[in-house]
């Protein structure tokens, strides 16, 4: 007999380990938990979007600069604490990253209706999604079990975001260090088609540089002179800025991408071909950027009994 339970433990141990180690998201984790959780969040980022519509685009800004910064783990919805120094005073966020308040009530809500459950990481995502939808543009299953970190890095964040002046190899490097090759990080960076940006993200561009369409350039100097105004703000895509669409695309065909790094992607170098792809066909846009979202997700989620599942989404239990 003891025999036997000696060899139940060497088959059962290895593969609870197993199991715990290779924990996978999936589409249904909810379902019996939490089954109200996605209209919850439904509701709400509609309800945002309805009151701005800009509240959309800095949703999906959030999902991004979470997942680029050690994985889509929440962090970068932590305040700073005496034992670290939170995010959102990244040079990439600094000024600029918001729907703090959002995602907040979103999890108000949630904890209502099933308190302990629902983690701020799987909100970030799945609110990611509804605003894209909300906008215009095309739905994904989001896949969900993810946890909460509970720790945050401003350094990261600062290295691993990449900037609005990167040239197009930096871009490249940035995303492929990601797992994301260029046709990838050409569809995400469509997410531009919605959203604003700061003067001071631009200004360089609009005064310093020749590829850029002359009377896109002048409508803008108003609104962005060469010295203050810096948080005053102008739409990335000036056709069409509450709507995702492929305009984006076209309009960096005729020099009127709002960023040094819009521009990078048609600038007569290897993306060029995708983006006018891109600009041509809005389904083959739609399909790729979904399935993009959905291996943004997946960056290094953390599963089982790692991070928590925080109560609060500004810091941890």
């Amino acid at each position: 007999m003891a025999n036997i339970s000696f060899l139940l433990v060497l088959i059962i141990v290895p593969f609870v380990l197993i199991g715990m180690s290779s924990a996978q998201l999936t589409s249904n984790f909810y379902n019996s938990s939490c089954p109200n959780v996605l209209s919850i969040i439904k509701t709400a980022v509609n309800s945002a979007i309805a009151t701005e519509s800009r509240m959309g685009a800095s949703l999906l800004r959030l999902h991004f600069h979470d997942c680029f910064v050690n994985g889509c783990d929440a962090s970068v919805l932590l305040d700073d604490t005496s034992s670290f120094t939170g995010e959102k005073t990244a040079n990439p966020n600094s000024g600029s990253i918001r729907g703090f308040d959002v995602i907040d009530t979103i999890k108000t809500q949630v904890e209502s209706s099933c308190a302990g459950i629902v983690s701020c990481a799987d909100i970030l995502a799945v609110a990611a999604k509804d605003s894209v939808v909300k906008l215009g543009g095309p739905s994904w299953t989001v896949l969900l079990g993810r946890r909460d970190s509970t720790t945050a890095s401003l350094s990261t964040a600062n290295s691993d975001i990449p900037a609005p002046t990167l040239n197009l190899s930096s871009l490249i490097s940035s995303f492929s260090n990601k797992g994301f090759n260029s046709r990838e990080m050409v569809a995400l960076s469509g997410s531009h088609t919605i959203g604003q940006a700061r003067c001071t993200t631009f200004r360089d561009r609009l005064y310093n540089e020749t590829d850029i369409n002359a009377t896109f350039a002048t409508s803008l100097k108003s609104n962005c002179p060469q010295s203050g105004s810096d948080n005053d703000i102008s739409p990335l895509d000036t056709t069409s800025p509450a709507t995702f669409d492929n305009i984006y695309y076209k309009n960096l065909r005729i020099q009127k991408g709002l960023l040094h790094s819009d521009q990078q992607l048609s600038s007569g170098g290897s993306t060029d071909s995708i983006v006018n792809t891109y600009s041509s066909n809005s389904a083959t846009f739609f399909t790729d950027f979904a399935n993009a979202m959905v291996k943004m997700g997946n960056l290094s989620p953390l599963t089982g009994t790692n991070g928590q599942i925080r109560k609060n989404c500004r810091k941890t239990n």
